[in-house]
């Protein structure tokens, strides 16, 4: 048997602390990895954009419109491979007014080949271009709702009320999925100029903003400024980004959140050392008397202290392995499954990230050894006369 087996086994001793002990910790590092994940997700817009589109919308907002005719002067610029523009309509479907999802107003021929990640998976992209009061509706939102290939259905939207006496109305063209952790899968695509015909004159033939594809991924951040310094002399100026950034600015306003989320995760891992710190002094206690018996025999002060340590590690480690075997049940499959049919937008793509499943296995070894430095010390320092007269 070696010193550290021997080490180990004494774990054995209270297999109801020891248990217990590694459930507290399993529960730390699932609750870590779902908090973790959350952040993950919800920056995945940024982290995984494409890195040759440009966004460009209102200088001052981004719920302020621009003139239609911008997207053509940008189409006109050298290093523009394509442009395509939306408007959110903020659609609502009539009896599942809870149920929240993104509808847009797109221009149906260049929509697709901007935004190529969308594939569509029943019905074709042709019967949505030649039926103007046609949409295309993404996978998970058409199984929520339980919508189907051909069905009509009926919005609401309380920034495009529908004109007198009618309502709005679309028959499902086509289904789509996507290939991109960024896309989300429960997005309601429709066409601009269904919307824009029906517009008092006032408000036609204005579009929420413009995205375009560069010839040059390495010039993105480059061809922005120049769009921007084509519309400086407009009435309406221009504030364009690259996605990544774009999609960033939108994490601005939830940054205390995202702060909170960080605090709370590190908490969490604080909590789960004082844990173990707190099974092992127990144990030490405990086991005072073994201790003094080895030092008589001839143990140094150093392979007290290595039990120790080694009793920590090994315990925080089973901890972290069983809290990892269920977090794919419960974080990915469970919440994850939950989260991105219903919060789609926010989180289209629920998956623990590999980098932190490393992170939180080696983080509750390296606390484990943290939380045993004191009891450690403690045993270490154990006199032999000491330890043998609490026995007695």
């Amino acid at each position: 048997m070696t010193f550290a087996s021997l080490a180990a086994r004494n774990l054995l001793r209270n297999k109801v602390r020891t248990s217990l002990t590694i459930l507290g910790v399993a529960v730390a590092i699932i609750t870590f990895l779902m908090l973790r994940t959350v952040i993950s997700a919800w920056t995945g817009a940024a982290d995984f954009a494409a890195k040759d589109r440009v966004v460009s919308r209102h200088k001052v907002t981004f719920v302020m419109q621009l003139p239609k005719r911008y997207i053509d002067k940008i189409r006109e610029q050298p290093d523009v491979r394509e442009a395509t523009w939306a408007n959110w309509f903020g659609g609502r479907s009539p009896g599942n007014e809870r149920e929240f999802f993104a509808s847009l107003a797109v221009d149906a021929k260049t929509y697709f080949k901007v935004y190529d990640e969308l594939s569509i998976t029943e019905g074709s992209l042709a019967e949505f271009e030649a039926d103007r009061t046609g949409a295309v509706v993404g996978d998970v939102l058409c199984k929520k709702l339980g919508w189907k290939l051909g069905d009509t259905v009926t919005l609401e939207s309380g920034i495009y009320p529908a004109p007198p006496d009618s309502a709005w109305t679309f028959t499902i063209r086509a289904v789509y999925t996507t290939t991109s952790r960024t896309a989300d899968r429960s997005t309601f695509l429709f066409h601009w100029e269904y919307m824009n015909d029906t517009l008092p004159q006032v408000r036609k033939d204005e579009i929420g903003w413009v995205v375009s594809r560069v010839k040059d991924p390495t010039r993105t951040a480059d061809v922005g400024i120049a769009l921007d310094k084509i519309f400086d002399v407009e009435d309406t100026q221009t504030l364009s980004q690259d996605e990544a950034s774009f999609n960033t600015s939108f994490l601005a306003g939830f940054s205390m959140v995202l702060s909170a989320i960080d605090l709370v995760s590190v908490a969490i891992l604080l909590i789960m050392a004082m844990v173990i710190g707190n099974t092992i002094a127990m144990g030490v206690r405990e086991r005072t008397g073994e201790y003094g018996a080895m030092r008589a025999i001839g143990f140094l002060p150093k392979h007290i202290a290595g039990f120790v340590v080694i009793e920590a590690v090994v315990l925080s480690f089973l901890g972290g392995l069983v809290g990892l075997m269920l977090s794919y049940p419960i974080v990915e499959k469970g919440l994850g499954g939950f989260l991105e049919e219903n919060m789609g937008g926010m989180f289209p793509f629920f998956r623990i990230p590999i980098s932190m499943v490393v992170v939180a296995l080696l983080a509750s070894m390296l606390l484990g050894l943290i939380a045993s430095i004191i009891p450690a010390w403690l045993a270490a320092k154990i006199r032999v006369t000491d330890a043998l007269r609490r026995v007695v």
